[in-house]
Parts: C-alpha cells; sequence; structure tokens
C-alpha cells in the first residue's frame, strides 16, 4: 500500500543522488559497484534488509546484502518468474507489500536468508537502456507502508546505477575470459615441455599437470607456471 505523501527532495536525498553520480566515475569492480547500491539504498531508506541481486543469463544471483550473508552472496540464485524477486525481474516492474509478505502468492521461502521471515517487502528492477540488469529488494521485519517517496527514492537509485553495475559485470566477464585465455596458454606451453623432456603424449601432459594440482593443492595455472619456470631455469633464461 503507498500513501499519498508528496513527493519532496530532502538534503539526504541530494546526498544520496550525488554519491551515486560518484561511484557512475569511479568504475569500481562489480562486487564494489552492488555492496555501494546497498549502501545508497539503506541511506535513502531505513530498512531491516537490503539485497541487491545481478541478472546472468536467466537467473539472478545475490550479489549484496545489508546484513553478511557470505555462504549466499554469488550462490543464492533465482530463477527470472521464481519468488517475488524473480516476478519483478520478469515483468520490470516494483512490488509493494506492507505487511505479510509471506503471504503473497508470488513469495518463496530460502532457509538460509533469516529475512524471509520479515514483514514489508519493496522489490524494484535495475534497468540499463531499456534492459532488466538486476533486483533491489528493501525488507523490514514490521509492517511498514512504504511512502510514495520510498518507492520512487529506491527506483531512481535502480535506474542510476543500472548502467554501471552492467558496465562492471561486462568488465568482470571480459577480465575472466582474458584469465582463462592466459591459463589455456600457460597450460599448452606447459604440457609441450613435458611431452618434449618426459615423451608423454598431450593426454599424460594433462593428467600429469592435474595430479600436480591435486597432490600439492595448487591451481593448474600455478602448476604450469612452475614448469615453464623450471624449464627457463634449466635453459638459462632465468
Amino acid at each position: 500500500m503507498v500513501d499519498n505523501e508528496a513527493s519532496v527532495t530532502t538534503s539526504s536525498d541530494i546526498d544520496v543522488l550525488h554519491e551515486i553520480g560518484s561511484l557512475i566515475a569511479a568504475a569500481d569492480p562489480l562486487h564494489t559497484v552492488l555492496a555501494r547500491v546497498v549502501t545508497f539504498v539503506t541511506a535513502a531508506v531505513r530498512c531491516d534488509s537490503c539485497f541487491v541481486y545481478v541478472l546472468d543469463g536467466d537467473t539472478l544471483v545475490l550479489g549484496a546484502s545489508k546484513n553478511p550473508h557470505p555462504e549466499a552472496v554469488d550462490r543464492l540464485k533465482l530463477r527470472v518468474g521464481e519468488g517475488i524477486t524473480g516476478w519483478v525481474a520478469e515483468h520490470q516492474e516494483p512490488v509493494v507489500v506492507s505487511h505479510d509478505a509471506s503471504k503473497d502468492p508470488r513469495f518463496q521461502m530460502f532457509q538460509d536468508l533469516p529475512e524471509d521471515s520479515f514483514e514489508a517487502f519493496l522489490s524494484v528492477p535495475v534497468i540499463s537502456r531499456g534492459k532488466l540488469v538486476g533486483v533491489i529488494n528493501v525488507q523490514h521485519r514490521q509492517p511498514h507502508t512504504h511512502s510514495k517517496r520510498e518507492i520512487q527514492l529506491i527506483s531512481m537509485i535502480g535506474f542510476l546505477v543500472g548502467a554501471e553495475i552492467e558496465m562492471a559485470r561486462l568488465e568482470e566477464e571480459n577480465s575472466e575470459l582474458s584469465e582463462q585465455l592466459e591459463t589455456r596458454k600457460l597450460l599448452d606451453r606447459a604440457k609441450a615441455i613435458l611431452q618434449r623432456d618426459a615423451g608423454m603424449t598431450e593426454e599424460e601432459a594433462h593428467l600429469a599437470i592435474q595430479r600436480q594440482s591435486r597432490q600439492r593443492r595448487k591451481t593448474k595455472k600455478e602448476i604450469a607456471e612452475a614448469i615453464i619456470l623450471a624449464d627457463d631455469l634449466r635453459r638459462g633464461k632465468g
């Protein structure tokens, strides 16, 4: 239920919008951006819980929360259309529940999140250029009538940070792809060394690196780097 409170921009609202401007100019990593979005939202609206989900394909992934949930961040996932959050993502429209949120027919319980027992729920889509980027959830332990200002301000935050979240997510994906390519090059080089010096087949070299990775509790990249370094030293390149 939404009250008839007039739309008033307070000095604190202006401060939040100014901080968002700073965020957009900062080009921070994705999780830093998401953590600051939580800070913006909780500074703009007093609440007991705040979650920020990021869209990954057709899945919403929990990226940040007001309350510590290290076991759930990057692991808790919802399909678009699943639960209230998924409904918001699917329809790209806010959902406002002032009390008995768990009785909403779209609600879905997650045992790892005690916030699911909270009474009031405000969920807004995060949009960038007409494309869904994520969802922001604000929750209260007690019944709470969300004012027009609260709904408009959280929606505005979602609109303003959408492009920054999308940019940070794409940069993270590009960084991961670059890391994967670098690792692949190192593994290929290490396998070639083992094939040349130990007479292994490519498959045998791959299995040898994999076995050393497990035994030494090192990544395959680290094992490959060690093989390459040893070869360089042996050849006087170090």
